[in-house]
């Protein structure tokens, strides 16, 4: 399933980088263009694991058990909640890594589907893109006709 833009923007919100602007001629996926891009990803990621540390503690803090069942109804749900969070964001850290060792041998940026550069700009909106715009966009169509 497709996450929309909106999940991205809040979760890279915390995030504050400089476009990349490439130089005349620049070859595609350059050093500097690598390094560019591990350093969204790394900080991306090493976010999301503080975030996650704060939960962590949050939820061994808050183990009180109310004795009104709507306070402790209120409380499991807000804790589910955090949970699902937590969870959707250990995935995403999952593919932020997937991301990393892609930079490192050199296949980031790349589509995994026609080969074909995904392009700075898409990569800075969503810097775990293995698709180009085509292929993603064949793809949720594929996704859409399935339901």
């Amino acid at each position: 399933m497709a996450q929309d833009s909106s999940n991205i923007e809040l979760e890279m919100g915390a995030l504050d980088f400089v476009p990349y602007t490439p130089k005349q001629n620049e070859e595609y996926m350059c050093e500097k263009q690598r390094e560019h891009f591990m350093g969204i990803l790394t900080r991306w990621r090493q976010s999301l694991l503080d975030e996650s540390n704060r939960t962590v503690s949050t939820l061994q803090d808050e183990t009180i058990n109310h004795p009104d069942p709507t306070d402790r109804a209120s409380q499991e749900a807000d804790m589910s909640i955090e949970l699902r969070n937590r969870d959707r964001e250990r995935r995403l850290i999952r593919k932020i890594e997937e991301s990393i060792a892609l930079l490192e041998v050199g296949g980031y940026g790349f589509c995994d589907s026609c080969g074909v550069e995904i392009g700075l700009g898409r990569l800075e909106a969503r810097p775990t893109a293995t698709l180009c715009l085509d292929c993603k966009t064949l793809d949720e169509i594929k996704e859409r006709r399935q339901f």
